[in-house]
């Protein structure tokens, strides 16, 4: 029998991802330095939080199997009722960058093939995004609809839709940025088609669906996690007015 998520499964992820983020500003104080390579600081980023995440969910579940973006796939997962699936830093390219925030650390409980618990931690925010409590999803604004996109390759369906939808494209970095860019009202749908991998989107979705917005395939089915491929096509968080008109677009493209 599959054990229930517990209000200490959301606690944790918080705190985790948390701590997690404090671990990588206190690197990134390093960019301060103009003698520090920018490509050493990503790659030990990337190295000291999944090794500081990892352990930690050792210590706190030792029971449960891990996914993470920097570790080795252990198939064992896939026979688990219990899967954390992690990105340790999300948005290295960001991270690497002076004063930018645009980047992430996702932790997410995942049973059944769906997220029950997660954490986004914003750390150039100062702020973590979590399932329990969830986020209180910001107020419509006047406008156009804001598409939220990446910096530097902007998906073919964010342009589709921001054609039908009259809309306007808001560039951002990391995918949990640009999904909490939703949930904090800083946009209004982010719409991806080029693919990514479940440790991109498995918390970001999690704390999503939490706040109360629409998360799905591009064509309106679910998101299933803790797939022997962890590779998802395509991605949609949008805010529950804008989902009829953005899945006309999307299922026929």
């Amino acid at each position: 029998m599959t054990a229930p998520v517990t209000p200490e499964d959301h606690r944790q992820a918080a705190e985790i991802a948390t701590a997690a983020g404090g671990l990588l500003l206190d690197l990134r104080v390093a960019l301060d330095d103009p003698a520090t390579d920018p490509q050493v600081l990503k790659a030990e980023g990337d190295r000291a939080s999944h090794e500081f995440i990892v352990a930690e969910l050792a210590r706190r579940y030792p029971a449960d199997a891990v996914l993470s973006e920097e570790g080795v796939d252990d198939t064992a997962r896939l026979g688990a009722e219990r899967v954390w699936i992690v990105d340790p830093l999300d948005g290295t390219r960001e991270y690497g960058e002076a004063g930018r925030s645009d980047w992430a650390v996702h932790v997410a409980l995942v049973m059944g093939g769906e997220v029950v618990a997660s954490a986004v931690a914003l750390p150039g925010r100062d702020l973590t995004l979590s399932t329990d409590p969830a986020p209180t999803l910001a107020a419509a604004v006047d406008g156009p609809p804001r598409l939220v996109v990446s910096r530097t390759r902007p998906p073919a369906v964010a342009e589709e839709l921001r054609e039908h939808l009259d809309g306007v494209l808001v560039p951002l970095g990391s995918a949990g940025a640009k999904a909490m860019a939703v949930v904090l009202g800083d946009a209004d749908v982010y719409a991806h088609s080029g693919g990514q991998y479940e440790w991109d989107s498995a918390a970001p979705v999690g704390v999503a669906r939490a706040a109360g917005l629409h998360v799905s395939r591009l064509d309106g089915s679910p998101l299933v996690y803790n797939c022997a491929e962890p590779w998802l096509p395509d991605l949609l968080i949008c805010r529950p007015e804008f989902v009829d008109a953005v899945l006309e677009v999307t299922r026929a493209s």
